[in-house]
């Protein structure tokens, strides 16, 4: 019989689950985080579905895996695992993750309140406050994040012609915004969003083949990601939206790779100016507070540099065992 043993802390940020696994994660082979992702995708994507999936996880669940860094001048390596996948960049993991980290004693930063996080998308550096031993918040700075396309256009079989946006904020978006069709989230179910998403990601994918390819990192590719807006709870916010993720979730956090991405959207748009507050509101009301720090251009297309902050609340210590006798050992989902 073999059993394998994860050693588990588990918190939320702004409502959306953050699971780290401290203890149990897999060596990884590779030169940067983009190489490790790939050598866990081939080899040990068993352990995200393990820990992700049923009966361990739910459809919602979302963790990260802490390794050393590869350059000596930075504090962390982060491997994020989801239900989707592993994902190249995620904002409220990094977060909750960077929460985990200071508040358990994972990791010691070389300078107080400052980490610089290896993540496969990318360097992301991150500045924290923390009262005793608790973190009060988390602001990442994220990977370049830009327009990739705009005005595209997929039929919803049960709402007619959509009209979206892609952007990339570290994962690739599928922007639906208030229209003829579809007249924004407050007037949908996180139910219906999901029942909706789950074939319009396969239709724009399929449609638009090869169009969402990552410049720098041919691994980034295609639209993983659903964004749903519409109109605000608190009407201090900028915007809300709803992110479909995995194949039944919704996100309950703003989403802070999904906040990046509406971020360069609304740039590109002239809707965002250069330091102007964006407060980005979840499908639940919990915000994100986003900021353009700096204009700059990927591969020759104009990008953003946004800042994303947020809190995460840690819950619960976790022991899990994977058992191989376990019929259900690697996990599963009701669809």
């Amino acid at each position: 019989m073999a059993r394998k043993t994860f050693f588990c802390v588990d918190a939320h940020t702004c409502g959306n689950p953050v699971r780290v696994i401290a203890g149990g994660g897999p060596q990884l082979i590779g030169a940067t985080m983009s190489e490790k992702r790939q050598h866990f995708i081939r080899e040990f994507d068993w352990i995200r579905k393990a820990l992700m999936f049923e009966p361990r996880g739910h459809d919602m669940m979302s963790g990260s895996i802490l390794y050393p860094p590869l350059d000596p001048q930075n504090d962390v390596g982060i491997l994020f695992i989801e239900t989707s996948g592993c994902l190249p960049m995620c904002g409220h993991g990094t977060i909750g993750s960077i929460t985990i980290a200071i508040e358990e004693g994972l990791i010691t930063p070389k300078t107080p309140g400052k980490i610089r996080m290896e993540a496969p998308a990318g360097l992301i550096e991150i500045t924290y406050k923390q009262t005793g031993n608790k973190v009060d918040w988390v602001k990442l700075t994220n990977v370049k994040s830009y327009l990739a396309a705009t005005e595209l256009t997929i039929v919803c079989e049960t709402l007619g012609e959509l009209v979206f946006d892609v952007a990339y904020g570290g994962n690739f978006y599928a922007i639906i915004d208030p229209q003829k069709n579809f007249s924004g989230i407050q007037d949908f179910s996180a139910g219906s969003l999901i029942r909706l998403s789950q074939k319009l990601r396969q239709q724009i994918n399929a449609k638009y083949p090869a169009m969402f390819i990552h410049p720098e990192d041919d691994t980034i590719n295609g639209v993983s990601h659903i964004q749903w807006t519409g109109q605000v709870i608190n009407p201090k916010s900028t915007a809300r939206n709803a992110v479909f993720y995995g194949d039944k979730a919704i996100d309950r956090s703003p989403c802070g790779t999904g906040t990046s991405a509406r971020m360069a959207q609304w740039h590109a748009k002239g809707l965002l100016k250069l330091s102007e507050e964006f407060v980005h509101e979840s499908f639940i009301g919990s915000q994100f507070v986003g900021r353009i720090e700096q204009q700059t251009e990927l591969a020759g297309k104009t990008a953003i540099v946004p800042s994303i902050q947020g809190w995460a609340k840690v819950y619960g210590y976790n022991t899990i065992l994977v058992d191989d006798q376990d019929p259900y050992a690697q996990g599963f989902q009701v669809i």
